[in-house]
């Protein structure tokens, strides 16, 4: 899905749109400050400003991404007190213990591999580090009034993250995967009401855009592209809002 201009702007966008939801999950977890945290998927923005601001000056924040072109958007934030840096989780050159908070948002959903993902995170923190995950979880995401085309468009791009061994409905088993390490987990979920027009009230639009490899197996690109056409009509409609997925919290110390 990455290394796309509509791809990145997505994320972008939807950093944005989550970024209150960030800052008070960061506020409940206390002073940040002089601490060394770690946004494992970064992309080109992810959690690296709010976490810029909790650690303040005497912090250091790290963002890594496979992506360089995303790393390159993030360097452009300017933030004095972040480094972004090429490292694939799965095959990490970071040192063993370094952090004292990994956020993750969205790795689950697209990539799977879930007991893989979260060894690589305790690896990475410190005894006693916060691990903070966020992923989707689809049961939220509703047009108002009706819109059978966007609905539509949203069960095809859930079946297409399965069919590529992820799972857009992740945020449903984040307890139970924190327990796993050993983690009692706290939990929070997100929802936010989408004005009619709001830009991010077209995510299942731009999903099937970075998508359309996957779903053309599904259906044939026309019906696909009149499928989105439609789906465009319906967003565009001043009396529509909605509500996308819900954002799922969950976090607690490594023991």
């Amino acid at each position: 899905m990455a290394g796309q201009a509509a791809e990145l702007e997505r994320l972008r966008l939807q950093a944005r749109v989550w970024e209150p939801a960030g800052e008070q999950l960061l506020v409940r977890l206390g002073d940040g400050s002089g601490l060394s945290v770690l946004d494992v998927g970064c992309g080109s923005f992810g959690w690296l400003p709010i976490l810029s601001r909790w650690v303040g000056e005497s912090g250091l924040v790290k963002g890594t991404d496979i992506d360089n072109r995303l790393l390159v958007a993030a360097r452009d934030l300017g933030l004095g007190n972040v480094e972004v840096v090429n490292d694939d989780l799965f095959d990490s050159a970071l040192p063993e213990a370094a952090f004292d908070l990994l956020h993750a948002r969205f790795e689950l959903a697209p990539i799977g591999r879930y007991n893989e993902q979260l060894r690589a995170h305790k690896r990475l923190l410190k005894p006693g580090g916060w691990l903070v995950l966020e992923e989707p979880d689809t049961g939220s995401w509703h047009f108002n009034p009706h819109a059978p085309a966007s609905e539509q468009l949203v069960e095809l791009v859930r079946k297409a993250f399965l069919a590529g061994g992820g799972n857009l409905d992740a945020g449903r088993e984040l307890p139970s995967l924190l327990r796993y390490l050993g983690i009692e987990p706290e939990i929070e979920a997100r929802l936010v009401a989408l004005p009619s027009a709001h830009p991010y009230s077209r995510n299942h639009i731009a999903f099937s855009n970075s998508l359309e490899q996957r779903l053309v197996q599904m259906l044939p690109l026309d019906e696909l592209r009149a499928l989105r056409a439609e789906a465009e009509r319906e967003v565009a409609d001043p009396q529509r809002w909605s509500t996308p997925f819900t954002l799922v919290q969950a976090w607690g110390r490594i023991p």
